[in-house]
């Protein structure tokens, strides 16, 4: 059996903290890379990825003085050269070099606001502070979104996409912020005509966080971002379906209007499947025929709704196709779907499921099946 993949192993590994201790013994001469490798690496056993991360921290703390300014100078100092400008996208950085956003929220977050914020500004262009500009946020929510008003005309896009990154209201794996989307809407108008995918990217999963508990504030923003006109049409395009993405999967109609679905285009719908008995691991092949009266664009997905073992349902969206009707003429799609043993994100149970087509966000057809 092939070894299972370990995240925190991959991130933090006898190479990875051979080089951050490489970085620190190069800028700082009284730092002792032998130690800081031996303690980091012996204290790996039992910890979890943001467990190591905070030991790393641990390690180097040790070695570099308590005052916080300078700590600061001296983490400064052993920044290696900021990302590749000149990239646009996809350009995180290393997970090692999360350690000065530990350090400016363990230390500077109450005594030292603006020298730690300044910290996390030299940071986030080596590794993003999405995570540590958060406690800062909580903490001074005034002062920290003024300064972020400021990043977000900053000349490095790594800074910029802070501002709407570390302000999500849903970033993963991430503490909470107590902040309202009147707060940081401000910001993503600031951003959302940006050069930069990095950021855009960000503006668009930022508005999809909002669209989970405010559909309308997102609809309407997308809307006046377009009338305004300072993003290009084609990138303001891909950063409106990518911002709707989850309104969308749950046939929200605003959102499929938004998109040119209209959910009240003439549509009439069959759904067929080959066998309506089948076993986990089995395939579960279905048809689905669509017509109309008139041409219309139409977004297709189809829900499962599971069984579960104790009597309650549970129900996943999936996309089948994007694409257009012709009015007198069936649209036919096929979809082979895999009823696997082993999915990991949601378990077969055997018991009576339904297969529920969804066009436009509206369910034209149902069916269902067991499974055994």
């Amino acid at each position: 059996m092939a070894e299972r993949f370990s995240l925190k192993d991959h991130l933090f590994n006898a190479q990875t903290v051979g080089q951050l201790a490489h970085e620190y013994a190069q800028a700082l001469p009284h730092f002792e890379a032998d130690r800081f490798t031996r303690e980091a690496l012996s204290g790996f056993d039992g910890r979890e990825l943001m467990a190591r991360l905070d030991w790393i921290a641990d390690c180097i703390e040790a070695q570099i003085p308590r005052d916080f300014n300078a700590m600061a100078e001296h983490l400064e100092a052993a920044m290696p050269a900021p990302l590749d400008p000149r990239l646009t996208d996809d350009d995180f950085g290393q997970f090692i070099h999360a350690v000065p956003g530990i350090l400016a929220v363990r230390h500077g977050l109450e005594a030292h606001r603006e020298r730690a914020m300044g910290l996390l500004y030299e940071a986030t262009q080596r590794f993003s502070m999405e995570f540590y500009i958060r406690p800062f946020l909580n903490r001074w929510p005034d002062e920290t979104l003024s300064l972020l008003r400021e990043w977000a005309g900053d000349a490095n896009y790594h800074v910029r996409r802070l501002v709407s990154e570390g302000t999500r209201p849903k970033l993963p794996w991430a503490k909470s912020v107590s902040l309202s989307p009147d707060q940081t809407l401000p910001l993503l108008d600031l951003l959302q005509a940006d050069p930069t995918r990095y950021v855009t990217r960000s503006v668009a999963n930022h508005l999809n966080d909002i669209s989970k508990t405010d559909a309308d504030a997102v609809l309407q923003r997308l809307d006046a971002w377009s009338k305004e006109g300072a993003q290009q049409k084609k990138e303001l395009d891909w950063m409106q379906r990518h911002a709707l993405r989850t309104l969308i999967k749950s046939g929200h109609q605003g959102a499929m209007e938004a998109q040119g679905f209209r959910s009240d285009a003439p549509l009439n719908a069959r759904l067929v499947l080959e066998r309506t008995a089948l076993n986990i691991g089995d395939t579960l092949k279905l048809t689905a025929e669509i017509s109309g009266d008139a041409d219309a664009s139409v977004l297709v997905d189809y829900r499962i709704v599971f069984a579960r073992p104790d009597r309650r349902t549970g129900e996943k969206v999936f996309k089948l196709k994007q694409t257009r009707v012709t009015a007198g003429k069936p649209l036919i799609l096929t979809k082979a779907h895999k009823i696997k043993g082993d999915a990991t994100t949601f378990r077969w149970h055997p018991g009576p499921h339904r297969l529920i087509l969804q066009v436009n966000g509206n369910d034209l057809a149902e069916t269902p099946f067991t499974v055994r």
